[in-house]
Formats: structure tokens, sequence, C-alpha cells
């Protein structure tokens, strides 16, 4: 009896920390990504980590295929977590090695780095657009099981098409209103410039004075990309990584494209009239949690 009830705590203790593993250590605090290619689920850190992931890949200018393969190997190696551990030497996002050449452990373990060198040894991989996903992923990451990479796939298309900004108000994310800490728009400004990049904030950093500011407007530079609804792809795209950050860095609202994003009611039609005005493209306007 008691070998029985020894086992059975271990399989409640085992049941426990997969559930742990499997939602990011967090309850019903989730992000969503919703639109007519279909549903996926994910947590505010995975979210997080996808966003920066995409992000690295377009201000490279990589294509919208590369940011499918980046996010389907980071979910097979890591599950989209910027693990401490893995196989050997293994850290961060993309399981990446040290010792192999991949950088310091501080730099493996920081996803824009990290993302960055994925993304480096994909170009290098000669018409890796056309290649199937696996073989893609496996060019880069010589993986002992590079089957596994193929059923990310439909997942990070969708997360993909949502965080390059071509699926217009398809992420949506529910960070705990009670626990979310005060924003600081220097911090959303150094963490969209290390994302990316320098010029997507144009003009001098704001004064010491302006850095606990409320609220942040982020302009939208002009962009031969579509969303689906007709808006710049650059500004769905920036609208939905603040959305991916919100929990991380306090960012209550996030308005864009005649839509706004509250935490905890999602997106919504900003106003009445159909007809959208001008600034309602030029730019993405957040609001920080006070």
């Amino acid at each position: 009896m008691r070998i029985a009830a020894a086992f059975g705590v271990l399989v409640a203790v085992g049941g426990y920390l997969t559930f742990q593993y499997v939602s990011g250590g967090r309850g019903s605090d989730q992000c969503t990504v919703r639109s007519a290619d279909g549903t996926y689920r994910l947590t505010p850190e995975q979210a997080a980590n996808a966003a920066t992931i995409s992000a690295v890949g377009t201000t490279r200018g990589m294509p919208e295929r590369a940011v499918t393969i980046a996010l389907a190997t980071a979910l097979q190696e890591s599950g989209l977590r910027n693990l401490d551990h893995g196989d050997r030497d293994s850290l961060g996002l993309f399981q990446q090695r040290p010792s192999q050449g991949w950088g310091s452990e501080k730099e493996v373990m920081d996803p824009v780095y990290a993302a960055g060198k994925f993304y480096a040894h994909l170009a290098e991989v000669p018409g890796y657009s056309r290649l199937p996903l696996t073989e893609a992923a496996q060019r880069v990451q010589r993986s002992g099981f590079p089957q596994a990479y193929a059923k990310h796939e439909p997942d990070a298309a969708l997360l993909a098409a949502a965080l390059t900004g071509r699926t217009p108000g398809a992420l949506d994310c529910e960070p705990p209103r009670s626990t979310a800490g005060t924003g600081d728009a220097s911090k959303v400004r150094a963490a969209l410039v290390r994302a990316f990049g320098e010029k997507v904030l144009p003009g001098p950093a704001p004064t010491a004075g302006a850095s606990a500011s409320g609220a942040l407007t982020v302009p939208v530079r002009a962009d031969r990309r579509a969303a689906r609804d007709g808006a710049p792809q650059r500004g769905w795209e920036l609208a939905h990584w603040a959305v991916a950050q919100s929990e991380a860095l306090g960012i209550d609202e996030v308005a864009y494209g005649g839509r706004v994003w509250s935490a905890g009611s999602g997106w919504h039609t900003e106003r009445e009239e159909s007809k959208r005005t001008e600034s309602d493209t030029a730019e993405v306007r957040m609001r920080l949690v006070r």
C-alpha cells in the first residue's frame, strides 16, 4: 500500500510538472491567435518570444516563410521558452550550443541575438524558402531528430501571418491586470529598438523626465505590403508585437487601423464610422499601465 501511495504521489507530481511545463507555469492567462486559417493558444511568455523572433526576422528583410521556419524550429527546440538548460550545453530558444560556435552562454540566452544567429545561418542555405520546412530547419540546426520540425509548421505559419502583420487583429493576450507592472515608455522604446532596430523610432530619445510617460506613439513607415484589411502590414506587425509584450512591458491598450486592443477585452472597433482616417494607419498608439 505504501508503494502504491508513493507511486500515486509521483504520478500526481509528474502530472503537475508536465502541466507547468506545457502551460509555462500559468493558468488561464493566455494569448490566442485567431484567423480564418485556424486558432492557436500560447502563454504570454511564448507570445513575447515569438514576437521577438518575428521582429528580428522582418528587420533583417527576411520573408514570412523564414519567420515560419524560425518559429517552427523554436517550437520544437524549446517550446518558445528561453530555456537555461538542454542537451549537453544547448541553451535558449533555439537550443544553440556555445561550444559549437553559436556564441557565449549569455548571448544565446538573449532572444534577439539567438534569433539573429538563426536567420544568419538560414540565409546561407541556398533556396531555403523553396525547401520543405524540415529540410530548411535541419540545414541550420543539425538536429538528431530532423523530422520533428514538420509537426509545428501549421502553428508556426499561423503565428507568422499574425506577427508579420499580414493577418490584422489576430493576436489577443489577456495579461492579469492585478499583477501587471507599471508601464515605462523608456523601457518600451528600448525593447522596440532592440527588436526592430533604431529606425523604428525616428528622432531623439525622450528626456529622463518623459521616460515614465503613460503613452507611446510609434510611427508606421511606408510599406508596400498590405494586411488583409488593407492597412499597412507594418502597422499590424508593431501592434501585435505590443500585444505580445503587454504583460512584460505593462502595456494596457494598443490602437491601430481603426481598432483598439484592451487588456481583458481584446480587439474592438475604435469608432463607429467605417471610413479609416489617415492617422489610423500612420501610427500605432500604446497606453501603458499607470
